[in-house]
């Protein structure tokens, strides 16, 4: 299954060998990871049900090597073992891991253990042996990617109320093999995730009422047990819930994450979560808070759906990653634009200042009915994830676009996802012609409303150049003509400036050329600038009539200037009867509508 929704693409990972749909299973709860040195092979792994009627379910897992466009789904990590809570990640070699929740159909124990990729997602082994990272429900998991004494540690933190033994903390400082005896964590936050900054600190990121910051400094030390040495209450404008909108599970849960961008937002501590607002007793936003003293103090809450204020309306399932540049991507399940207030849609915001100020809410997917497809355990899962790059933001969400004819239901299947902050906006373009000694000279094309109208000639092979400018200096994966008859014969960057050469470009149309993968560092996409060519337009009317003609004539002998360059419409550095004649012999055309 492929689902279009505008720009932006969702492919199905739980297919198939043949690419398709599978009909009667369920997939949610998918988590992602993403090869840092080849953003092509990515592997997401979910909790497989096969059959909906059942509550037992495996830890399934799809892999691509194309970026997205097509996935394999192999089956799962072991035949006929009950596994949940799926989380994935990777090492900035890219090397995959696979933190795996263990137990049985009556969920008498919850235990955990990893697993490991070395062929981006094709094929794990197990680490750890079975239930031998020990761990609870709720399991989260990451990995240390900096250059400490902490490089390589895997965290895991989990609900201690459900946990495999004790305690609610462990660590593995052999890449998964073995794990420390757990310990427990000041005020218990539950419900999250963790990370580590670039000095080797781990923070740890739950909830509870409130939620809690946890810092351990030396967590990166081998030689020690961990200790939590800063405790911070965090208010994210609201708490977690249950229920709702997701039938028996979460409506979503804590993100941390930490910049490591080495910019000025460096190791800047960032939670996101999708909360019923204080006061409120329906609904849920999706809502920020910040810390740039590491953790010390946070921000005031700050909503991220930019829809009004709606109780009835549910931001669910947030979650955000952190770019190497230091962009923040958010997405999360909405329910905006649906009359029932509970059709959900995926939807994408971004921040390039550090959370301070978020771009306006995208939708990137089509509507679908979470409440369809439910496997015996009613929920569509507890969470969704994004892994960012440079530029964009890799996602896994669970959805219901599939129909299954046997049974008249969608059924819920795991989707991946490309969201990106939209193309830089070119700030002007023109056309410009050199007019022999009189100089240079260029005719303006507007960006919106009526296009510019180039009234030059091309010459002998009908050359025109463009020149399209930028806020910021930018690079461009290349320049075609997307529409209208004509190439582009080269171009060149320089700094904010793209200069585009345009041959074989013929009269009496629009033309126009799209600057592909333009990236100002921040956003990257196509560019398209369109051009009207109509030899002898001098007024820019669109059309060439006598009044074009009187026009030209008015200037016979005038010296070339950047008032009445139009009518010097050979463009070799004086007006004369050559260009009257030229004009007199386009009248009656006109630009195409």
């Amino acid at each position: 299954m492929i689902s279009q929704h505008d720009t932006f693409t969702s492919y199905q990972a739980n297919v198939d060998a043949n690419g398709n749909n599978i009909l009667g299973d369920a997939a949610n709860e998918p988590s992602i990871s993403v090869d840092p040195t080849n953003g092509n092979k990515m592997a997401i792994a979910w909790r497989q049900f096969y059959s909906v009627t059942s509550n037992f379910r495996q830890g399934g897992w799809g892999y691509t090597t194309n970026g997205g466009t097509s996935w394999t789904f192999p089956g799962v990590l072991q035949n006929n073992v009950f596994r949940s809570d799926p989380v994935s990640n990777s090492d900035e070699t890219g090397a995959f891991f696979y933190l795996s929740l263990q137990s049985n159909q009556q969920e008498q124990f919850f235990c955990d253990d990893v697993w490991r990729s070395l062929n981006g997602g094709q094929s794990w082994t197990e680490r750890s042996p079975d239930r031998g990272a020990h761990g609870g429900d709720k399991e989260w998991f990451t990995i240390d990617k900096t250059n400490g004494t902490g490089h390589g540690f895997q965290y895991q933190f989990w609900t201690g109320f459900f946990a495999c033994d004790i305690g609610e903390f462990n660590r593995s400082t052999d890449g998964g093999v073995t794990w420390q005896t757990p310990i427990n964590i000041p005020n218990s936050p539950d419900t999250g995730t963790l990370d580590v900054d670039t000095n080797g600190n781990l923070f740890i990121g739950g909830g509870g009422s409130p939620f809690y910051c946890v810092r351990s400094s030396n967590a990166q030390n081998p030689n020690v047990t961990p200790t939590f040495d800063r405790v911070t209450s965090v208010n994210m404008g609201g708490d977690l819930i249950g229920g709702g909108i997701n039938g028996v599970g979460l409506c979503g849960q804590l993100f941390l994450a930490i910049d490591r961008s080495g910019t000025a937002t460096n190791n800047n501590i960032y939670m996101l979560a999708s909360v019923e607002p204080t006061g409120a007793n329906n609904g849920t936003d999706v809502m920020f808070a910040r810390s740039t003293d590491g953790g010390q103090t946070f921000s005031a809450p700050l909503r991220i759906n930019d829809d009004p204020i709606n109780h009835n309306k549910w931001h669910w399932f947030g979650t955000l990653s952190v770019a190497p540049n230091g962009r923040i991507d958010s997405v999360w399940l909405d329910t905006r634009n649906a009359s029932n207030n509970t059709d959900s849609q995926l939807f994408y915001s971004y921040s390039v200042d550090g959370g301070v100020t978020w771009s306006p809410n995208v939708a990137v997917s089509n509507s679908f009915n979470p409440f369809e497809g439910y496997p015996n355990q009613n929920k569509i899962g507890d969470y969704i994830t994004i892994v960012s790059d440079a530029t964009g933001g890799n996602v896994a969400y669970s959805a219901t676009f599939n129909l299954n004819p046997n049974t008249n239901q969608h059924e819920e299947d795991v989707y991946y996802v490309r969201v990106a902050p939209g193309a830089p906006v070119a700030q002007s373009a023109f056309s410009r012609k050199t007019h022999g000694g009189a100089g240079t000279f260029d005719v303006p094309l507007p960006l919106t409303g009526n296009v510019g109208v180039e009234c030059r000639s091309g010459g002998a092979t009908n050359d025109y150049q463009m020149i399209i400018n930028f806020a910021t200096p930018v690079t461009v994966g290349g320049a075609s003509v997307t529409s209208g008859t004509g190439s582009v014969s080269s171009f060149s960057v320089s700094g904010s400036q793209v200069t585009a050469n345009l041959t074989g470009v013929t009269n009496v149309q629009r033309i126009t050329v799209t600057l592909m993968n333009v990236n100002d560092g921040t956003h990257m996409g196509d560019v398209p600038v369109s051009m009207g060519v109509l030899v002898g337009d001098v007024n820019g009317n669109a059309a060439v009539s006598a009044a074009d003609v009187a026009l030209t004539k008015s200037q016979v002998g005038a010296t070339v200037t950047g008032s009445n360059f139009r009518e010097d419409v050979n463009a070799n550095g004086v007006i004369n009867s050559v260009d009257v004649a030229q004009v007199k012999s386009e009248v009656g055309t006109a630009l195409p509508p």
